[in-house]
């Protein structure tokens, strides 16, 4: 129990390692590393756990606890100060005890995010386009001190009484209007990358547009299953980028119309100074007055008719669109109400992993199938902004769920091949019993079986036969081995 208690009082720095900040190739590099340690420690703990347990199973005695590991029960230590509420579920609870078999379930949490981060780590580093573009935004302001830049150089007092003073701040004000227009194109990306991507990748370029050189760090799932990213000691949902990124298009509104403003009394001011300085003052222009037509009866009546057949006309088309729209509500507010029923079923479909593959591919298609339900939502719904806000986190939910697919076929892959070498394994021995080429070869793919299980992951559903066999297969390899030598 004494090394159980040293490994658990050293979780919270443990878990810290638990997160990838997206930037340059090599420092994702040495965090994959990093999370492969924390991952190994993980599984010393749970080892130890068990063994823990089946200690107090065969003294009969209750659910083991640990009452005096305060620290690891509330997963907090003096010198990392305060949790964020945003990612305080990462590190547990305030609670003072907490069971073995609780500290098992967060365990497989932790180890199955850092499996999570790893994926994501390796499709960057595989992809050089993707990394350059992830490279060049680092050099670029984040939108909000990017905003913060353009506001404050808006400032300006215009000197309205020099010609050449008005004409330079004239310039500047159109480059800065240039590059408001410049932020809300970006703004437009950004919000449309995040939205609409069904790629997680593509989802994170367009947070690395967002963050820019403030960079930003994958740091957790919440209950919702939606991505928690972290920048500069803040922490953010997907859904509170977007409503950011709503939120500047406003204020970037106002910062075009303040341009505008500066940019007309500047101009009006320099008109004025050249009017006063020329010599000779502009003799105004006679206006020509229009005539006043009459217009004759038969004009009139015709007028009248059109105008009468027009309003017919407006109102029919009223109607129809009136109808169109309540036809689109009514559409809407299902799609949305069947979208949140299949998010609610995958969601309790993949509830208390391990599961088999099949599970993994129906909670794949039903939020699949939630978000094509979500996109088809139209603008102008009452639904409309509460679909954004779920389609934003539905996407990041299937794109975890398809990363887990890919795990679990794997892992299965892996399994039916470690078995068909151990079969052959197997016939080698059994044909030529006595050759020792066959013994040798034998040898070889024991081992290779070997190497495959234990790539296998232990979150998977498959890694309870994997234990088996692995014990099977080492003795089988362990006896061929004497027998070869």
């Amino acid at each position: 129990m004494a090394n159980l208690e040293i490994l658990v009082s050293e979780l919270p720095t443990l878990i810290q390692n638990l997160k990838l900040t997206i930037g340059d190739s090599n420092e994702i590099m040495e965090q994959i590393i990093l999370i492969n340690n924390a991952q190994e420690q993980l599984r010393n703990i749970k080892k130890l756990i068990a063994q823990e347990l089946r200690f107090d199973r065969i003294n009969n005695s209750a659910i083991a606890t640990l009452p005096r590991l305060i620290t690891a029960a509330t997963l907090f230590i003096p010198s990392l100060g305060l949790v964020d509420p945003a990612i305080a579920e990462k590190f547990g609870n305030s609670e003072t005890k907490i069971s073995l078999t609780d500290l098992q379930s967060k365990i497989d949490a932790w180890i199955e995010w850092g499996y999570f981060l790893q994926a994501i780590a390796t499709d960057i580093l595989s992809d050089i386009k993707l990394g350059n573009q992830l490279n060049s935004d680092i050099i670029n302001l984040s939108i909000s001190n990017e905003f913060k830049t353009l506001n404050e150089s808006l400032q300006i007092d215009l000197d309205l009484g020099k010609a050449n003073i008005l004409q330079y701040q004239i310039e500047k004000i159109n480059d800065y209007q240039k590059k408001i227009l410049q932020l809300k194109q970006k703004l437009n990306y950004i919000f449309d990358t995040i939205k609409n991507s069904r790629s997680l990748l593509n989802i994170l370029l367009g947070v690395s547009a967002f963050y820019g050189k403030s960079g930003f760090a994958l740091e957790w799932l919440d209950d919702d299953h939606e991505l928690i990213i972290s920048s500069e000691g803040k922490f953010k949902e997907l859904t509170d980028i977007l409503n950011d990124c709503d939120s500047f298009q406003e204020q970037i509104a106002a910062l075009i119309i303040q341009g505008d403003t500066l940019n007309l009394q500047a101009k009006q001011a320099l008109k004025k100074i050249e009017e006063e300085s020329s010599k000779e003052g502009i003799s105004s222009q006679e206006v020509e007055i229009l005539p006043k037509f009459a217009t004759p009866k038969i004009v009139r009546s015709a007028l009248i008719i059109a105008s009468s057949l027009l309003i017919l006309t407006f109102g029919a088309l009223k109607i129809r669109e009136q109808n169109l729209s309540l036809t689109q509500e009514g559409s809407a507010i299902g799609n949305f109400k069947s979208a949140q029923k299949l998010g609610m079923e995958a969601a309790y479909l993949v509830q208390k992993p391990p599961h088999p593959l099949k599970v993994w591919q129906q909670a794949e298609t039903k939020w699949y199938q939630a978000i094509i339900l979500l996109d088809k939502i139209p603008a102008k719904t009452s639904v409309y902004d509460r679909a954004k806000k779920k389609l934003a986190y539905y996407q990041i939910n299937y794109k975890s769920i398809s990363q887990r697919v890919l795990i679990e076929k794997e892992a299965v892959a892996n399994l039916e091949s470690a078995h068909k070498l151990a079969t052959e394994a197997n016939l080698f021995v059994q044909n030529s019993p006595h050759s020792q080429v066959s013994r040798q070869q034998a040898q070889d793919k024991w081992q290779q079986a070997i190497n495959l299980l234990e790539a296998i992951p232990e979150s998977t559903s498959v890694s309870v036969q994997v234990k088996e066999m692995l014990s099977i297969y080492k003795t089988n390899y362990a006896a061929i081995s004497q027998i070869s030598w």
